[in-house]
């Protein structure tokens, strides 16, 4: 899941290579919109997942480039018949473990990736709301390592700390068509911390100066929140974090966290965005877009001076400690 600067092959394609105007902290606009790439159900998945949930699994995992859609679906087949079975902690209380609802969160796990609440779900967040549970379920997975691809194994160990469940849930996700990719080796640590945390906030509504977590953001406040939670301090507007570290040189390989930048060009750069990996040929990224719209995942060019919207892409560079 890399995409190298420079490379025509790498860019937007199908559709969704530039938009009516690039957003960000300096400066307003829209720009274009993708979501996750979806592979077809297996015949097994379509007898065995309800539709209802076989659809919202694809619609939670596409908040996160890199996680499988069939992940979700295998663990909420596991964990509770995708919202069917009758076990107590399924529909209400909670098991013997005190898990809850159709994902089996523990309390405290689930209040920590509950927000923002999804398109349809509870308010406040249930556990046992499926829209919320699930979507809580793709939060956690995707800042445990399934952002950009980077170690979803890893994320589903961290979601159930037992090597036979991880294989139970990657041979399933199998089965309903979508195969799990091994570990990226590439992608820095920082990095991948920096974006995994940055896609818990996809639809974080866009406040120009926002930088409060699940309140508002503007691309370079989401940027300088999601560096910070791996440990790196970066300027606060998008051409002083452009300036703070080299651009990588042409035919670089771009790993999940690095910075993606666009605007006029090196002295003009006006929004910056954090790139997340490829899906169906398609480079995304994580960013605050513009006003009247949410922080999402969305596809730009990868070749410096392509258009993006009334903006062109500047160029990327990758922060270090």
């Amino acid at each position: 899941m890399a995409g190298a600067i420079g490379a025509v092959s790498a860019s937007v394609a199908g559709g969704g290579s530039g938009g009516t105007g690039a957003g960000s902290s300096d400066s307003a606009g829209s720009g274009p919109g993708a979501a996750n790439s979806s592979v077809a159900p297996s015949a097994t998945a379509g007898s065995e997942i309800p539709e209802p949930m076989l659809l919202l699994y694809q619609a939670a995992a596409a908040t996160c480039v890199g996680l499988p859609w069939a992940v979700l679906a295998a663990i909420g087949t596991i964990e509770s018949g995708n919202g069917t079975s009758d076990l107590p902690g399924v529909h209400s209380g909670a098991n013997a473990a005190g898990a809850e609802g159709p994902m089996q969160f523990e309390p405290r796990t689930f209040a920590a990736y509950d927000m923002p609440v999804p398109p349809g779900g509870a308010t406040p967040p249930s556990p046992y709301d499926p829209i919320d549970a699930v979507y809580a379920a793709a939060r956690m997975l995707c800042a445990d390592g399934a952002a950009g691809g980077a170690d979803v194994p890893a994320a589903v160990f961290a979601y159930n700390h037992d090597d036979a469940y991880v294989s139970e849930v990657l041979s399933l996700a199998e089965t309903f068509g979508q195969v799990v990719l091994p570990a990226l080796t590439t992608a820095s640590a920082v990095g991948a911390t920096a974006v995994a945390w940055a896609l818990s906030q996809v639809g974080t509504p866009y406040i120009w100066g926002g930088e409060t977590p699940g309140v508002g953001f503007d691309c370079s406040g989401l940027v300088q929140a999601a560096y910070k939670s791996a440990g790196l301090a970066l300027p606060r507007v998008a051409q002083d974090q452009y300036d703070a570290s080299p651009p990588l040189a042409l035919g670089t390989e771009l790993e999940p966290g690095d910075l993606v930048f666009f605007g006029t060009g090196p002295h003009g750069v006006s929004h910056v965005g954090l790139y997340v990996g490829v899906q169906a040929g398609r480079t995304m990224m994580v960013d605050a877009p513009h006003t009247g719209a949410d922080v999402r995942v969305e596809a730009f060019p990868v070749v410096p001076g392509a258009a993006w919207g009334s903006d062109v892409f500047v160029g990327a560079t990758r922060p270090h400690p």
